[in-house]
């Protein structure tokens, strides 16, 4: 097992996008309080200050306003942080987003926008976060899955390529870096309480569908899927590289569920 001495523990440095809300936010918060420096990227400049505010005066911390999809911005952000925080050792692309439509309806844009943020986005993260790691041997990256990368869903068929897509980017790059000391992993959440869900997701089917065949009968927390994101980048999961963890209440575990998984035949005896 990787054992990391005190001197490394202390000088993690972590990359995060989409850090002004939601996940991203809540794995930023985590981190910090585990004494790990925060570079934080994202459109938005005012999350971004609320975010540096939320860690707390003593809070190593660098945010910049940054699109995803820019690789030269993302390149010169990094050699930023590095010189500034000092070598990135935790990498976390968080940034996505979601446009439902029906395929039949769908537009071009629609579809390219969502492929370029979740996809595109996260590859050109990762790629420049490993310029600098692969050469030191070190470093874990992961990224944000989705339960619609375990099968597909009506009105989200850019969502659900890019989420897929995302699982052969992980698999593809755990099996490159792997043997030169980089891990890359990923979470794949059901529904988490964040304003993306609450106000992007018709209440019908977030209520009616999703929660009703969760399990554990509710959504996550954002915080709930930041310590699943803390354990894989930390040394607890030194052994774990391209594995997707499952963070979804128990939605994948079952088919055919109704009423938080009861056995609905049984019940209607």
């Amino acid at each position: 097992m990787t054992q990391w001495n005190d001197d490394r523990r202390a000088a993690r440095v972590a990359f995060v996008t989409g850090a002004a809300s939601g996940i991203g936010a809540a794995v930023c918060r985590l981190l910090a309080q585990q004494g790990v420096a925060i570079a934080a990227a994202d459109q938005n400049e005012a999350g971004l200050a609320a975010l540096q505010d939320s860690l707390g005066a003593g809070a190593r911390f660098l945010g910049a306003v940054l699109d995803v999809r820019d690789e030269a911005a993302q390149q010169a952000f990094v050699a930023q942080v590095e010189a500034t925080l000092g070598a990135i050792t935790d990498v976390v692309p968080c940034a996505g987003l979601a446009r439902s439509a029906p395929a039949e309806e769908m537009t071009t844009e629609q579809w390219d926008l969502v492929l370029d943020i979740n996809l595109r986005g996260t590859f050109l993260t990762c790629k420049a976060a490993a310029a600098v790691m692969l050469p030191r041997g070190r470093g874990s990256i992961v990224c944000l899955a989705s339960v619609t990368a375990r099968g597909g869903q009506p009105g989200r068929a850019n969502y659900a390529a890019s989420k897929w897509g995302l699982v052969g980017l992980v698999k593809s790059l755990a099996t490159e870096w792997g043997h030169r000391g980089v891990r890359v992993n990923a979470v794949a959440p059901n529904g988490v309480d964040t304003p993306m869900l609450n106000v992007g997701v018709p209440a019908a089917f977030r209520d009616g569908v999703m929660l009703d065949r969760t399990p554990l009968g509710r959504f996550a927390q954002v915080e709930e899927i930041a310590q699943g994101i803390a354990y894989l980048l930390s040394d607890a999961a030194s052994y774990v590289t391209g594995t997707v963890l499952d963070i979804d209440g128990g939605l994948t575990a079952g088919y055919l569920t109704h009423r938080h998984g009861a056995d609905y035949a049984l019940h209607q005896r």
